[in-house]
């Protein structure tokens, strides 16, 4: 254990960050300095702070960047992909999201990922066709909207679930985690899958071959 960031970076190959955007973005930028490859897991980054990220990539820092690590979540993503451009539009969207009631940020990262994949995956632009809740009289549901639903209680690692309903029938996508075990599973892999990979900026789906 230590608490000087240069030091143990000096002594280290990989390294492996949950902590929030600020933090996270400053090691990267130390981590990519010192040649030592990195694994984020950190949610909530802005568009900014992401691109920075890009950037250390391209200039030749090895990173994995993914907003969940766990290898079913990630399945989750691509069966997602496949589910949302099969069905089409005539398939509403709706993603539901649960976490304990301590999480800061709402919807989880986990969540908006999985709207940006719905989104691209059905042709649309995912900052104009996500609806944030509903409440009051927001009228009737649009074709292309994605809906976006945030709860928070009790100490639910994280569950996942997208709805894609149409006449006559609705299909559910599920991932619950119940140990926070699984996401540093995950991590491990993206540090193995670091150590022989080309300088770059990767995600999980890349790390795990999706």
């Amino acid at each position: 254990l230590s608490s000087d960031v240069e030091s143990a970076l000096s002594q280290s190959d990989a390294a492996i960050d949950f902590s929030s955007p600020a933090a996270s973005l400053a090691f990267a930028q130390k981590a990519a300095a010192a040649a030592v490859s990195v694994v984020i897991g950190t949610t909530g980054l802005e568009a900014a702070q992401k691109a920075e990220l890009a950037r250390l990539g391209a200039e030749g820092a090895r990173l994995v960047f993914a907003p969940n690590m766990s290898v079913g979540v990630n399945l989750l993503f691509s069966l997602c992909a496949k589910t949302a451009a099969i069905l089409g539009e005539e398939y509403d969207i709706e993603v539901i999201e649960m976490h304990h009631n301590q999480k800061k940020d709402a919807p989880s990262g986990t969540a908006e990922k999985l709207g940006e994949i719905l989104a691209e995956a059905r042709g649309l632009d995912y900052g104009k066709h996500t609806r944030h809740g509903r409440v009051g009289l927001p009228g009737a549901r649009s074709k292309n909207e994605i809906g976006m639903h945030a709860l928070r209680g009790g100490d639910v690692v994280g569950d996942h679930t997208v709805i894609f309903a149409s006449r006559g029938e609705r299909i559910e996508l599920t991932h619950k985690a119940s140990s926070r075990e699984t996401f540093a599973k995950g991590a491990l892999r993206a540090v193995k899958f670091l150590s022989r990979a080309e300088p770059g900026l990767y995600n999980m789906q890349q790390v795990l071959g999706l």
